[in-house]
């Protein structure tokens, strides 16, 4: 299980760069990222967690890529080049503002099941960004009220959570919905290395 992190303890784990861990990394990783834009901390303030976003790696053997399968703000579901957030986030010429630290799924999926994990992502690339469920996590969280009906727009939780679940691995919930601090503590997901 991945332990609770404070913003400082994830400063401190060694910096890895994307050159050095490129080849390391594999479909299915998780990325977790813990950002320091106003809406990241908005999430990290409703989910009382360092966390504000998470994806999923998928790596293309036939164009030798690596890409975060992810449901972004404004965007929905997509799949970006993971080396864009470390040099061109959002088109900026900079890079993402915050931390990225690489997960793995414990024990190791095969590689057939994990496509079938990424597969299923795949076919929900475009579909909308929940905007709203953020805001109806913290209405859930202050007045204790249960998750609404599934409705195929996700925010990146949901989308990761799902990918999981269409394989047998469903990561257990504390609460009614899921966060990327859900992801992170199940007692599944062991740390790998931060990345910039």
């Amino acid at each position: 299980m991945a332990k609770h992190l404070t913003k400082k303890e994830i400063e401190d784990l060694p910096l890895h760069s994307y050159g050095d861990m490129r080849r390391d990394l594999q479909t299915g990783d998780l990325v977790f990222c813990s950002g320091s834009y106003f809406f990241s901390r908005a999430i990290q303030k409703f989910t009382h967690s360092v966390w504000s976003h998470i994806g999923m790696i998928y790596r293309d053997p036939t164009l030798e890529r690596v890409f975060v399968l992810e449901s972004e703000t404004m965007i929905g579901v997509r799949l970006a080049p993971l080396s864009k957030y470390l040099t061109d986030y959002h088109g900026k010429n900079r890079p993402y503002k915050g931390n990225i630290v690489i997960a793995r799924v414990h024990p190791e999926i095969d590689w057939a099941t994990l496509n079938r994990a990424v597969s299923f992502g795949m076919d929900e690339l475009t579909k909308p960004y929940d905007n709203l469920e953020i805001v109806r996590i913290g209405m859930r969280i202050l007045f204790k009220i249960s998750r609404r009906t599934r409705d195929r727009k996700y925010i990146c939780s949901e989308l990761v959570y799902e990918c999981f679940h269409q394989i047998g691995v469903p990561f257990k919930l504390r609460y009614e919905y899921v966060s990327p601090d859900d992801i992170w503590v199940d007692e599944q997901v062991l740390l790998r290395f931060r990345i910039m």
